[in-house]
């Protein structure tokens, strides 16, 4: 299966896959349904071209934390940066070793080394633990993965708004985009953004300013309002 939305108009939440239930099921994030008007900023990064850069810069302008989800590449090759997103309270999350589809993998051994081989890689790396927070690549999944994640303590996080952001090569117009993003805006937003985009590095800072202006407020993914003592695992 694979994540998707149909977004709705004036502020409405999207209708998601699940309609809400993998939430209560599984302890899934996608969409803060408690009516106030939060937003969390999301990111996957593989790599950085100067964008993660910005993006942090901006990030750090408006006291905004942001979750990474990151893959070994970046950890390895740019150590200094995830560093800093340590340093500067965002959180470093799991999206996972390879990359690969997720909703294939049924064996739980084979689940269990793609989290805990991303783990051990920005462990060994920086001696940082990884933030129990999970999103499949592509947003390929199976409700058995939900399930094996929740097995190994992990939170699966999908998303209530994105566009087509992460083809480098094909950039979509930044005016044209910030109005998209604007546009589907929602209470209890979950954003995913591609820190590697130059678009995105480029209007984030407006869409924070406007979304301020509009009463939105700004928070982690620990501030999610679910039952995480319904979530955890014992070993």
């Amino acid at each position: 299966m694979s994540w998707y939305l149909k977004y709705n108009e004036g502020e409405a939440h999207p209708n998601t896959p699940d309609n809400g239930s993998y939430s209560e099921k599984y302890g899934v994030i996608s969409l803060d349904r408690s009516g106030e008007k939060n937003i969390y900023l999301t990111f996957d990064a593989g790599y950085e071209n100067g964008n993660i850069e910005r993006i942090l810069d901006v990030l750090k302008k408006h006291n905004v934390r942001g979750a990474f989800f990151v893959l070994p590449n970046l950890i390895k090759s740019n150590p200094e940066l995830l560093q800093r997103m340590n340093d500067e309270g965002h959180l470093i999350c799991n999206h996972t070793k390879s990359h690969g589809n997720m909703g294939k993998i049924t064996d739980i051994n084979r689940f269990r080394d793609e989290l805990e081989g991303n783990e051990k890689i920005l462990k060994d790396t920086l001696g940082l633990d990884m933030k129990k927070y999970y999103r499949p690549p592509e947003g390929a999944y199976s409700e058995l993965n939900l399930s094996q994640a929740r097995e190994l303590g992990y939170t699966t996080v999908f998303w209530s708004l994105a566009y087509a952001d992460w083809d480098n090569s094909k950039q979509p117009d930044k005016d044209k985009s910030l109005r998209l993003l604007l546009s589907r805006v929602h209470p209890g937003c979950v954003a995913l953004l591609h820190p590697t985009s130059d678009t995105n590095a480029a209007i984030l800072d407006d869409f924070i300013s406007e979304l301020k202006t509009r009463g939105y407020t700004f928070k982690s993914l620990d501030e999610f309002p679910i039952k995480r003592s319904d979530c955890e695992v014992t070993q």
